[in-house]
């Protein structure tokens, strides 16, 4: 052997012992690589068990180093980086950010951990249970070993409620049966501390506003039968005489001007204002009093309830009108069990403005920058209306692709109004602690294609926006107004439409003139859950009501206004996600998208805008943004300038991919996307674009790999990507499996694509 292949294969040996983390470990010390667990069950059945084997592995401490295929990096880099005296710069973030202090036997408490292991399993009904503890040593590293026999659990014989006459009592039975303890289940402290806290909520629903969990006292009897227990259910003899009393609303005060840094308070005189059951007190930021008709739910003579304050306090936190939201109940004066109810509301400064640079990607390939200033006034008509001004400019280019050097440049601006309530036409009412908003929107958008067209897109909205709860939303646009006209149409775009007639829709002038509406529903935001969902449905309509009154039936003899066609069409997509998660780090996540459009009356086609796309970043990431379809149409047989646009009136798409964490702030992800387009008719231009009953055997379908850069204040997202089915090719000849050759540079050219993005695909 060379003497450059010693040195290199001891540099891989030293390298693989720093990974390793025990190069330096102090002396009569050793590394702590984890733990077993081993459960001796009783007569419980095995799933129960393994469970609680489950869970007694997340309660052992410390917790070791984490491991990379058996190396521990972690260790390494905190070695590597040596003595830190600053905590700043590169020696400390690799030391302390990417390194990992080494966990060594000494810092493991055997005793502790066991008597961990002998609380819980006795906790959860295995009151005869035996722990022990020990460690287990190999060279330089150990282990925690730990071992638990069961014997028998036992269960609920009976549950016994207080049964005195008492106000309080008589309010305890009436929850008795929806209560967490069941007779015959195992015992369960968990499930006893859940039962006080859920009677102690309902109490809060009833006016029991001083009562607390830790008044109720649950005793054991244990000796009433064979691996049996009685469950005793006491109030406190201690508990204070304001915690057994129903408290009723009386006056409700609101400070709507209060100032955190003096005091508001004062015995001075304040201007007040009485407004049904309010009080409106020093109302120097003026605000209409009938914004708190909306958010405050209280009324006097109710019962005091805990869902009704927590409504309050959060809808006066949606309004986006206040800083600062603190909210005191105090016991009347004259009438004790009543309570007096107040509102300290600071306001935010009334007119604000923003300016934000911002690098963005979208679902085009396209990656570039955007400058946004915006202006706001939080009270426009005193009423808690949101007036917003914005102007943006950007642009956007492809790195890589056949549009690279077909860049897009970008300015408008919008206007937009909020009002914090339903305003007419239409009046629902909205419960929950979201404050219901109309809106009113305005804008132009002026988007220059360079080297082939620009588009002037003006577009004005009215609509409602409201939550029945943090999972439902529902968005509802009565008026929605867009006109599209082109201009400085370009020689070379001109050229391709006589080749392909279907270009020219892009730059005809379009007029929407419709409503919309979507719902949307997620549980995304509930944690520890096995699996999450995510779904939203939309449809968009178009020109009816003016097919209506203009007697539009033909298309071939369209009507119009102001010389211009309306477009008459409906329109439904629906997305559905669903999230498994394997545990904290590790998730198979799962889309699936539909949708349909269909032009009649006064439209052949769907305009433009209002047509579906397919590839990209985070759509089918094998293909590039918008090339792919409609059917088993290649489009890129059109021009060899650039890649126009393909798009079609019906959409099938779905994607998985397996997340999980590499390592610290890196994630990885494998993933396979799959899903086409189709035109509704048949296309002389487009041969194959045409949706038929073979649609399956149309998909395009593409995998890969991919990096997550999580920095907390975004995520950077990179895929590489390769497709496996291409369904524009022959027939037989689809699937291209067979063909891949990543040591084909030829290859890599034609089909690996990489893309480039901010934040998860779905």
């Amino acid at each position: 052997m060379k003497s450059s292949n010693y040195i290199a294969l001891l540099l891989i040996v030293t390298v693989l012992v720093g990974c390793s983390g025990t190069s330096k470990i102090p002396e009569g010390d050793l590394l702590y690589t984890g733990h077993t667990i081993t459960v001796e069950k009783g007569n419980e059945s095995q799933d129960n068990s393994k469970n609680i084997k489950n869970e007694l592995k997340d309660l052992i401490r410390p917790i070791p180093n984490k491991t990379l295929l058996g190396m521990r990096p972690g260790i390494f880099f905190y070695n590597l980086a040596g003595e830190v005296k600053k905590e700043k710069g590169f020696r400390y973030w690799l030391k302390y950010k990417i390194g990992e202090k080494p966990i060594l036997l000494s810092a493991v408490n055997l005793d502790y951990n066991k008597e961990v292991i002998q609380n819980y399993v006795e906790n959860n009904g295995f009151f005869n249970a035996e722990s022990k503890a020990d460690s287990i040593s190999k060279g330089k590293k150990a282990k925690a070993k730990y071992e638990v026999k069961l014997h028998n659990q036992f269960s609920i014989k009976s549950v016994v409620f207080p049964r005195d006459t008492t106000v309080l009592s008589k309010e305890i039975n009436l929850l008795t049966e929806k209560s967490v303890l069941k007779l015959g289940q195992p015992y369960s402290l968990d499930k006893i501390k859940t039962e006080r806290t859920r009677i102690d909520a309902k109490l809060k629903e009833r006016g029991f506003y001083y009562f607390s969990e830790d008044y109720i006292l649950v005793q054991v009897d244990s000796t009433v039968g064979k691996q049996e227990v009685d469950l005793i259910i006491k109030i406190k003899k201690e508990t204070p005489a304001k915690a057994k009393v129903q408290y009723s609303i009386n006056d409700i005060f609101v400070y709507p001007s209060y100032n955190l840094k003096r005091d508001t308070l004062s015995k001075r005189v304040m201007d007040t204002i009485q407004h049904g059951d309010f009080t409106i007190i020093e109302n120097k930021t003026v605000f209409k009093p009938i914004i708190f008709d909306k958010t405050l739910l209280f009324h006097k003579g109710d019962y005091y309830n805990r869902t009704t304050h927590n409504l309050s306090l959060n809808r006066l936190i949606t309004l986006g009108t206040f800083k600062f939201v603190k909210n005191e109940f105090k016991v009347n004066d004259s009438f004790k069990n009543q309570l007096d109810t107040y509102y300290y509301l600071t306001p935010l400064p009334k007119k604000s403005i923003q300016i934000e640079a911002l690098a963005k990607t979208n679902t085009a390939n396209y990656s570039g920058t955007e400058l946004n200033i915006n202006w706001s006034n939080r009270n426009t008509f005193k009423g808690a209306e949101l007036l917003s001004i914005s102007a943006f400019t950007g642009i956007e280019v492809q790195v890589s692709g056949q549009n690279n050097g077909f860049n897009v440049y970008r300015f408008g601006g919008e206007a937009s109004l909020v009002w914090p309530r339903f305003i007419a036409p239409l009046e629902l009412k909205s419960g929950g602690g979201y404050v219901p908003n109309t809106k009113a929107s305005i804008g132009y958008e002026y988007q220059l294609r360079s080297k082939l067209y620009s588009l002037k897109t003006f577009n004005s909205t009215f609509g409602y926006l409201w939550k029945e709860n943090e999972r439902k939303e529902h968005s509802l646009n009565l008026v929605n107004i867009a006109f599209t006209s082109s201009n400085n149409v370009s020689d070379l775009y001109l050229s391709q439409i006589a080749a392909s007639p279907s270009l020219q829709s892009i730059i005809d002038k379009q007029l929407i003139f419709g409503t919309n509406y979507s719902y949307t529903y997620t549980n995304t935001m509930l944690k520890n859950r096995k699996s999450n969902i995510y779904f939203k449905g939309g449809l968009d309509f178009s020109g009816n009501a003016l097919a209506l009154l203009m007697g539009a039936k033909d298309s071939n003899n369209p009507k119009s206004i102001f010389g211009v066609p309306f477009s008459q069409y409906s329109k439904a997509e629906m997305e559905f996600r669903h999230y498994y998660n394997f545990n904290s780090e590790t998730k198979l996540a799962s889309r699936i998208i539909v949708g349909a459009g269909l032009p009649y009356g006064n439209s052949n086609n769907l305009p433009y805008i209002k047509q579906f796309f397919i590839g990209g970043t985070s759509s089918i990431r094998a293909f590039r943004a918008r090339s792919i379809g409609p059917g088993t149409f290649d489009g890129s047989t059109v021009t060899n300038s650039f890649l126009p646009d393909q798009s079609g009136d019906l959409k099938l798409e779905f994607s998985t991919e397996l997340r999980g964490k590499i390592y610290s702030f890196v994630k990885g992800a494998v993933f396979i996307d799959a899903g086409n387009i189709w035109l509704r008719n048949k296309s002389d231009e487009k041969p194959g674009a045409e949706f038929s009953s073979q649609f399956l055997n149309q998909l395009a379908v593409g995998t890969g790999v991919g990096l997550r850069f999580d920095f907390s204040f975004l995520i950077l997202r990179t895929d590489l990507a390769f497709p496996l089915r291409k369904p524009y090719l022959s027939k037989g000849n689809e699937w291209v499996i067979d063909q891949i050759n990543f040591s084909d540079k030829s290859w890599r050219s034609d089909n690996l694509i990489f893309n480039l993005a901010i934040g998860y695909p779905f």
